[in-house]
């Protein structure tokens, strides 16, 4: 004993020493050796136990505690069976005689090592191990014990880690399910129990509006009086061991209903109960109650109760999750929504003393009251250390159950239910007559606009847009019913979309809108982007249902704030240095600011709308459109002309950014209607009406203005992308032909004009380009004008190119020297513009890209003949790469065979192998870039039909296989792969017959004669590549090449091909099984299973008979004994869920015999 008393005493002191301040990194490291190598010896948990009875050191205890986790789960099978017995024996003893005086966190790590054990043995060796547990909670003193012990047990045995076998596994979990009944039995006795014992002691209060809240709903949710009349009882004061007993009985139950099927055992009392305890979240008066009894211990149990009704909640939630809900559990459900909806009721009735929003707003905080409570709590009783180390066994305990519920708060928890019910349930509830949907609807309104957060509320429009989804779909499959439908809703759609629509208006939201961040940038929106884009998905959800309703809801407020707008110009004055906005009074220009803001937004939904008026209902809402098209093109011609972006305010850092936002969304809104107008420029060929031709002309008039270098880039870009929408989306014939069209193109075509910004300048020359290129709609070939828009495309190129072209060194007149920089900038800014046209004709008629092609020709020929020069040069050859990736994509017919082959032969001879491996190794990311946009030039031609390309293959597959693989095989980095391997596959896809030469003997005799095979070591060395790919920790290079096997086998059966079938077949599943071993890749488990599957099928005796035993003997770290009987245990079934479960059994059991044999001590004989 006195080597054990002096072994406690030096681990104190080490303990001490390696936490405190001083101690150096390296002394850490040297005491951590030294505890490690202490851990590992034979017989140290004898020590351990001695140290965990006889020291109140948290750090030792701690210590201890991890060495018997070890100990049991990755040593104990070699552990000899007297020593297992005293363990058992020894450490639940420990448990009971010490468990009120332990730190929680030693206590609950002692309970989940003893559950470790239970894991292991019961029922086997640990008989009694359940039982145990059933007899602490049924005994007073140690139910909040057992209590815990029975969650420990259902995070560790219900879902287990891979550290036992699947038969383990399933044994585990039959184990537990045969508990479950008498489990949830003990729970719902303790709530009730509880429940019963404080409600005999509260004193009923006489009627008064704390006591009747059943409202006018209540009769219609709760059908049976006497569950109204229970759920309006009082609510009782707990003490601090009920709240406590309470708490983790409903922890319990959240993890139980996390993995057990909904079923019988989940008692009609069982849920009243939980619905009483979730009264306590939304109950005020009881924790009022606590704080005005006047001590600080009843305030933090006022907090207490709220976090009951948390952990209620989160029990329903768990029931709610779950989607397959059996015909005899669909009752209990009714129930359920009935008794939360009878809370929601309460939740949102309003009164006197309490606004809907203040009660919200104080159920919110509840928790977060509770969560600061328990830090200071935690920090004023332990070190930081001691917290980090209890977070990490929290970490360490897995399962779903409530970790996360003291950061969740009462109302956060409510809405994850609403959005449960209205996703998962509502199309089985709806159809029941005693569900009242449209009162549901009317609390949902309720709860959605008195909540207290922007988190909170765009939470509940996620669940409107759900209902509306749910509506829109239900309609679309009952069309006959729609009117009926529609009519039930209605009421419920219009107040919803009014108070959206209210909402986004400073008008009525001034405080809150102003709280809303429009500056941070939070995937790619700010906050009140966010804030606005969910709630026009809801008016615009609504405008589908209910069309007629929401415009005239909306138009007329749009019309309101365009009044103000529109009316501006009256209070503009000329100003020595230009013209000034006369409106100063702060009053005067916080209300400007606030209707310019809500014409910004209201511009934004009318665009959103524009979807609604074509189509089919083109003619039906054609006035309103137009009135909508007509207003829009109003404005932006009234912006444009009187300059507003340039003008001079009172408050210029706030008025002028929103005049100038107000002017672009107005142009942003009028491209939102280019679909109508292309519908209605077709309807206008037909009956020539000059109302449209206003329309364009009148649009090209406001957008012209605004293509200048003096206007805001905001501005400008919005003007750029209507004239981008006019010329390629509507494509009217005259548009060429108006004068403020012709303005733009002398604005481009003249050298020199200033130069836009480069997005707009690639944006209007694409515009320019498609006006020439693209077809008119509604008239035949021969009224299109091709050869004067060929002339005037000619025309417009050769401007667009005539610095670019002169750069093309010439025999007669030898190049100017011009600086390096200023070449890039030529090159960067002709190649960006042509590039960009190519690319938006690629999908055009023939004809469109023959008259592309004549006017980029010459530009083509000067990109080939600089090629050379800039081989070296990673950021131009990229420019041109991407140019002539654009080309070849779009125009490769035009381009012809002989000018295509030349540039082929041309990349082909610049990019040798010293070349590939100057750009991959030494230009980084650039240089990574430009062999990718080779490769991907390459991938073009090799999926080029008919037999032009042929002869191009060996070059190209060399070229891979010798110059590029050899360089990037072994590189960690996956720049280039994933192209290269692409270039592979599409080389084998759409050349298969370059491999496999099939006659058509061989197509009629499939099966008796294989097809003829050809360059053999070509198909063997990708084949070999894509294995090798196989081994490398690259996640997304692994799914693809892994994608693009399954595809060449789906199409061209290659895993039945001779030459795959007898020499890689099973090399492949050997790797692909590897891999599952390794769990290197355990995000594609099921597709790797499923390629298992599709290789083995090819042959399946092969598989069964000589590749698994095969497999298995290769197996190291298992041994005779043990691959028999993984061997065993994967049956011969031919399936593919079988099979695929039986690999996942085979890779699960394999890994847990290799961990059984590795914590065996050396020199164990295994019989």
């Amino acid at each position: 004993m006195a080597s054990e008393e002096a072994s406690l005493r030096a681990l104190e002191s080490l303990m001490t020493e390696f936490f405190h301040d001083c101690t150096t990194n390296e002394r850490k490291r040297e005491i951590e050796e030294l505890l490690n190598n202490f851990a590992q010896q034979i017989g140290a948990w004898r020590f351990c136990l001695y140290f965990l009875s006889s020291t109140r050191n948290d750090y030792v205890m701690m210590y201890s505690l991890t060495v018997f986790e070890n100990l049991i789960n990755k040593m104990w099978l070699g552990v000899p069976s007297q020593d297992k017995m005293e363990i058992r024996s020894c450490l639940p003893k420990l448990l009971l005689a010490h468990h009120k005086t332990l730190p929680y966190f030693i206590r609950n790590k002692l309970c989940k090592v003893i559950v470790d054990i239970g894991r292991q043995d019961w029922p086997m060796f640990y008989h009694d191990f359940f039982t145990n547990i059933l007899q602490l909670i049924q005994s007073p003193v140690t139910t909040p014990l057992g209590l815990i012990m029975l969650k420990t047990t259902s995070e560790e045995l219900a879902c287990p880690r891979e550290d036992l076998s699947v038969a383990r596994k399933e044994e585990l979990r039959k184990l537990l399910l045969d508990q479950v009944q008498t489990v949830l039995g003990l729970l719902t006795g303790i709530l009730e129990t509880v429940w019963d014992k404080h409600s005999v002691t509260a004193a009923t209060p006489p009627p008064s509006p704390t006591s009747g809240e059943s409202g006018d709903l209540l009769s219609n949710l709760l059908q049976s009086p006497s569950s109204a009349k229970l759920l309006n009882q009082p609510i009782p004061i707990l003490d601090a061991e009920s709240e406590y007993i309470c708490s983790l009985a409903l922890e319990c139950l959240a993890h139980l209903f996390s993995w057990i099927p909904l079923s019988a055992s989940i008692t009609p009392s069982l849920l009243t109960t939980i619905f009483h305890f979730a009264r306590f979240g939304c109950d005020i008066r009881a924790r009022k109650m606590a704080s005005v009894n006047g001590s600080s211990q009843n305030c933090v149990l006022g907090q207490e109760r709220g976090r009951l009704g948390v952990l209620a909640m989160s029990c329903i939630n768990e029931l709610m999750s779950k989607n397959c809900v059996p015909m005899e559990f669909e009752e209990y459900l009714l129930r359920m929504f009935q008794q939360t909806f009878y809370l929601l009721q309460k939740i949102t009735k309003d009164n006197n003393a309490h606004t809907v929003k203040s009660r919200l707003e104080e159920l919110d905080e509840r928790s977060e009251v509770v969560q600061e409570l328990r830090l200071l709590l935690m920090r004023s009783q332990e070190q930081e250390r001691r917290s980090v180390e209890l977070r990490g066994a929290w970490k360490q305990k897995g399962g779903n159950g409530m970790k996360g519920c003291l950061t969740c708060s009462y109302i956060e928890k409510f809405t994850d239910f609403l959005r449960l019910f209205v996703s998962v349930h509502l199309r089985r509830i709806e159809s029941y007559s005693q569900f009242p949907v449209v009162e549901f609807l009317t609390l949902l309104f309720k709860y959605t606009f008195h909540q207290p957060t922007h988190e909170g509320y765009f939470s509940c429009l996620d669940i409107w847009t759900l209902f509306l989804d749910y509506l829109t779909s239900k309609i679309k499959s009952r069309l006959g019913d729609k009117e009926a439908v529609l009519n039930r809703y209605e009421d419920a759609l219009v107040l919803l979309l009014s108070e959206v629509l209210n909402r986004i208006q400073f008008r009525y939201n001034q405080a809150q809108l102003e709280e809303l961040d429009d500056e941070t940038l939070d995937d790619d929106q700010t906050e009140w982007q966010r804030y606005l884009r969910q709630s026009l998905e809801v008016v615009a959800r609504v405008m589908e249902l209910l069309p007629t309703h929401a415009f005239s809801t909306l138009f007329p407020v749009l019309q309101d704030n365009l009044e103000v707008y529109l009316g501006l110009q009256q209070f503009i004055v000329t100003s020595g240095s230009g013209h000034r906005l006369n409106i100063t009074a702060e009053n005067d220009c916080r209300r400007l600011h606030c209707s310019l803001r809500d014409l910004s937004s209201l511009l934004q939904a009318v665009g959103r709308l524009a979807e609604y008026f074509i189509g089919d209902v083109f003619a039906a809402r054609f006035s309103d459109a137009l009135t909508v098209v007509e207003r829009l093109v109003k404005v932006t011609l009234y912006g444009s002309q009187i300059k507003l972006y340039n003008i001079e305010t009172a408050v210029p850092s706030v008025l002028k950014p929103d005049l100038i936002d107000v002017h672009a969304q107005s142009l942003a809104a009028l491209q939102a209607y280019s679909h109508w107008l292309a519908q209605y420029c077709s309807e206008a060929h037909r009956q020539n009406t000059q109302q449209f031709v206003t329309l364009i002309s009148t649009t090209m008039d406001a957008v012209t203005p605004l293509i200048s270098t003096k206007v805001q880039d905001k501005l400008l870009l919005s003007a750029c992308h209507l004239l981008v929408s006019l010329a390629t989306t509507v494509r009217p014939v005259f548009l060429v032909s108006i004068p403020a069209v012709q303005k733009v193109f002398n604005r481009i075509t003249d050298a020199s004009a200033q130069r836009l910004v480069d997005k707009a300048q690639v944006l209007v020359c694409r515009a320019l380009s498609n006006i020439l290129l693209l077809p008119w709609p509604n008239l035949p070939e021969n009224e299109q004008q091709w050869p004067v828009r060929s002339i005037n495309h000619a025309s417009l190129i050769s401007a667009l190119s005539r610095d670019y072209r002169n750069l093309k060194p010439n025999a007669v007149t030898p190049q100017r020297k011009m600086p390096v920089d200023d070449t890039k900038v030529i090159i960067h800014q002709t190649l960006s513009v042509l590039e960009d046209i190519v690319e938006n004709i690629s999908g055009e008629s023939t004809k469109s890209r023959q008259i592309c092609y004549q006017s980029l020709q010459e530009s083509v020929q000067v990109s080939l003949a600089l090629f050379p020069a800039f081989i070296h040069q990673s950021d131009v050859t990229d420019e041109m790469l991407s140019f002539f990736l654009t080309l070849f994509r779009g125009l490769r017919v035009q381009m012809g065979v002989p000018f295509t082959e030349q540039i082929i032969q041309t990349f082909l001879n610049m990019f040798t192998r010293e070349q590939l491996a100057e750009s991959i190794l030494h230009e980084g990311s650039t240089g990574c870039r430009v062999v990718e946009k080779f490769l991907k030039i390459l991938q073009v031609v090799v999926q080029e039909p008919g037999q032009v390309f042929k002869p191009f293959l060996p070059s190209i597959i060399s070229l891979c296989m010798e110059q590029v693989y050899p360089i990037i095989a072994e590189r960690p980095s996956p720049d280039v792969k994933a192209e290269l391997f692409e270039l592979l596959f599409r080389t084998l896809h759409h050349n298969w017959r370059y491999f496999f030469k099939s006659t058509v003997l061989a197509s009629v005799q499939r099966g008796i004669a294989e097809e003829q095979m050809e360059n053999e070591p070509q198909f063997s060395a990708i084949m070999q590549a894509f294995g090798q790919s196989f081994l490398q920790p690259d996640i997304h290079l692994f799914k693809q090449n892994l994608f693009y096997l399954e595809t060449l086998n789906t199409k061209q059966k290659l895993y039945h091909k001779k030459i795959f079938r007898t020499t890689m077949l099973f090399q492949f599943v050997n790797v692909l099984l590897q891999v599952l071993v390794h769990k290197s890749h355990d995000l594609l488990q099921e597709e790797i299973g499923i390629a298992i599957y599709n290789m083995a099928s090819v042959d399946f005796d092969g598989f069964f008979a000589a590749f698994l035993p095969e497999f298995l003997t290769s197996c190291d770290g298992v041994d005779a004994n043990q691959k028999n009987v993984l061997g065993r245990n994967f049956k011969m079934d031919r399936d593919l869920p079988s099979f695929t479960q039986n690999v996942h059994r085979l890779v699960n059991d394999l890994r847990y015999y290799r961990l059984c044999n590795d914590s065996l001590p050396p020199g164990t004989v295994k019989l």
